[in-house]
């Protein structure tokens, strides 16, 4: 694995899940849930979320893609702010499939105990953690960089 903190990003209608590794690339930590009419004016709140760590590596936006691998509404929404991020920010921006990390994160929740109502604050933030823990697996077990660039997103699909 390669040495660095990793930020994650789960881009909701209604709220925005942030997530953060430790330096090594082994445990992920929810960080924050911001409000998504905050970001509408001004991406200040996920910027200060990123300024707090100056030992990023990168930055994994989740992209959610439909189960037949089609982009959606949502999708082109997690396009836009991870464009917005990046003309804000000189760390990489990494899209990732996001298939099923809320998913996850709601039954994870379950599981402790938690209904979807008293999960609403943390559920964004678990689905951020659900994003870094899949990129882990990715480069553990290929040793490639997880996701794809947003350059190269934008070469393919402009």
């Amino acid at each position: 694995m390669r040495t660095g903190r990793r930020l994650a990003i789960d881009v909701g209608k209604v709220r925005v899940g942030i997530a953060i590794s430790d330096l090594h690339g082994i445990l992920a930590s929810p960080l924050a849930t911001l409000q998504r009419e905050e970001l509408q004016t001004s991406l200040e709140p996920l910027l200060k979320c990123v300024s707090d760590f100056d030992d990023l590596l990168e930055i994994y936006v989740g992209l959610p893609i439909n189960m037949k691998g089609e982009t959606t509404a949502s999708t082109e929404d997690a396009l836009e702010l991870a464009l917005h991020l990046s003309s804000e920010t000189s760390v990489p921006i990494r899209l990732l499939d996001e298939r099923l990390t809320t998913s996850l994160a709601n039954s994870q929740l379950r599981s402790l105990g938690k209904s979807q109502k008293d999960a609403r604050s943390t559920i964004d933030q678990m689905a951020a953690v659900a994003i870094l823990e899949y990129a882990f697996q990715v480069e553990a077990n290929t040793g490639a960089t997880p996701g794809r660039a947003l350059e190269e997103w934008r070469a393919e699909n402009d």
